[in-house]
C-alpha cells in the first residue's frame, strides 16, 4: 500500500495523474492487466484521476467538501451560502472574519497580521494562506468548509490549490451568484445584515420578520430572525461606491472561474440570483442545492 501511494505521489505530483500513467505503476507493483481495467473503469470513469479519489478508493480517506462562493456586492452569498453551510454542516469562512478572529485570538499568525495591520500595510498572500490553513484544521471544519469571496486572485487560488494538495484535497465546487450590474443599483441600498453571523435581509426581497415593508427601515425594526438583534448597512453599500466594487469584483473573479474550470473533479456552476417576479428566492436556492447535489 505505501509504495503504491508513493508511486502515485512521485509519478503524479499529488494532484491528479494520467489513466496511463497509473495503469503503468499497478502493473509495476504486480497488479493484473485485467484487474487494472476492471478497477479503473469501475470506479474511476474516463480521463485523469485526482489523487484524492484515488487515496479514497485505497483507504477509505474522504476528502473534506471544499467550496468556494463568489458573487457581487449583494448578490446573495449571505443567503445562500448560509443555507448552504447549515444543511452541510459546514461552516461559511471569509478572510476578514478569520483575520480578526486570529488576531483577537492572539495566535502566531495572528500576531504576524496584527504587526502588519498596525503598520497600516496589506497582510500578504501568505499570512491569509497561513490564517486559512490554520482555521480549518478547527473541529467544525472536519465535512468541509465554504470560502466566501476568497480566493480574490489567480496567485492566490494557487496558493490555496498548493495548501489543500498537501493534504489530498482540493476544491470541488466553485459557485458563482449572477446578478447584472444595473440590478444591484436597487439591491445594495435595501440590503441589512447581522454582524455576527453574516446573515443577510433585504427591505424588498429578504425582509426580517421584524419589518412590515412599509415604514423606514432602522435598526429599530430590522431584526435579525434568529436572535432579534439589531441588523446594520454596511458603510460601502451605497450606489455611489458600487461602480468601483463591481469593477474590482469582474476583474478578480472571472479569472478565478476560468482557473478552476481547468481543474479535474471541480465543477465551476453559474447561478443566475437576479431576483424577479418570476425568480424568487427559494428559485435561486433550489439552483444553489442542484448544484452541489442537494435537494432544495
Amino acid at each position: 500500500m505505501d509504495l503504491l501511494l508513493t508511486a502515485f505521489r512521485s509519478t503524479s505530483g499529488a494532484t491528479t495523474i494520467q489513466r496511463e500513467k497509473l495503469q503503468a505503476v499497478l502493473a509495476e507493483i504486480g497488479v493484473l492487466p485485467q484487474d487494472i481495467q476492471r478497477a479503473l473503469s469501475g470506479r474511476f470513469g474516463g480521463g485523469d484521476i485526482v489523487y484524492a479519489d484515488f487515496l479514497s478508493w485505497v483507504t477509505g480517506f474522504e476528502p473534506r467538501r471544499v467550496i468556494l462562493m463568489f458573487g457581487p456586492p449583494a448578490s446573495g452569498k449571505g443567503t445562500h451560502g448560509g443555507r448552504i453551510s447549515k444543511v452541510l454542516n459546514i461552516p461559511q469562512l471569509s478572510t476578514g472574519d478569520m483575520l480578526r478572529e486570529a488576531v483577537d485570538a492572539g495566535t502566531e499568525i495572528g500576531k504576524k497580521a496584527k504587526t502588519v495591520m498596525d503598520a497600516g500595510q496589506l497582510v500578504s498572500d501568505e499570512i491569509v494562506i497561513g490564517i486559512i490553513k490554520e482555521r480549518v484544521k478547527a473541529a467544525d471544519c472536519a465535512k468541509g468548509f465554504i470560502l466566501d469571496g476568497f480566493p480574490r486572485t489567480v496567485a492566490q487560488a494557487t496558493a490555496l490549490d498548493e495548501m489543500l494538495a498537501a493534504t489530498a484535497e482540493g476544491v470541488k465546487t466553485v459557485l458563482e451568484l449572477s446578478v447584472p450590474d444595473e440590478a444591484l443599483i436597487e439591491r445594495i441600498g435595501g440590503r441589512w445584515i447581522h454582524k455576527q453571523s453574516g446573515r443577510s435581509y433585504h427591505t424588498k426581497y429578504n425582509p426580517p420578520k421584524s419589518f412590515d415593508g412599509k415604514s423606514e427601515p432602522t435598526s429599530s425594526n430590522m431584526r435579525d430572525d434568529e436572535t432579534g438583534e439589531a441588523l446594520v448597512q454596511r458603510p460601502d453599500d451605497n450606489k455611489s461606491a458600487l461602480p468601483k466594487r463591481l469593477a474590482a469584483y469582474h476583474a478578480e473573479t472571472v479569472p478565478i472561474l476560468d482557473h478552476y474550470k481547468t481543474h479535474v473533479g471541480c465543477q465551476v456552476v453559474q447561478i443566475d440570483s437576479n431576483l424577479s417576479e418570476s425568480r424568487k428566492t427559494e428559485n435561486i436556492w433550489a439552483d444553489c442545492a442542484k448544484a452541489i447535489g442537494l435537494a432544495a
